[in-house]
């Protein structure tokens, strides 16, 4: 007799990539803007960043400045930025 077979025989099996391949992608810095949708209540936002970086805000004009601080801080993480090439030794 044969070996046992795990699926009927005719049956075309579907390949699926390797679930344990990695790219190396990690998120480093997030934004959450909680904004509902009645114009009563106040909107808030939270920006953090594995290097640390934290901030909070309350209220429209707050939080558009967050939003504003976090591009900002983006350009300028230590995680995000690549050290600069050609430093000199």
């Amino acid at each position: 007799m044969g070996e046992p077979k795990g699926v009927a025989e005719g049956v075309p099996t579907a390949v699926r990539p390797d679930p344990s391949k990695d790219d190396g992608r990690r998120p480093v810095a997030w934004l959450t803007i909680v904004a509902p949708s009645s114009w009563s209540v106040t909107p808030s936002a939270r920006s953090w960043c594995t290097c640390g970086y934290e901030r909070h805000a309350i209220g429209r004009a707050a939080v558009l400045q967050l939003v504003a601080a976090h591009t900002e801080h983006r350009t300028a993480c230590p995680l995000l930025t690549p050290e600069s090439e050609g430093r000199a030794a």
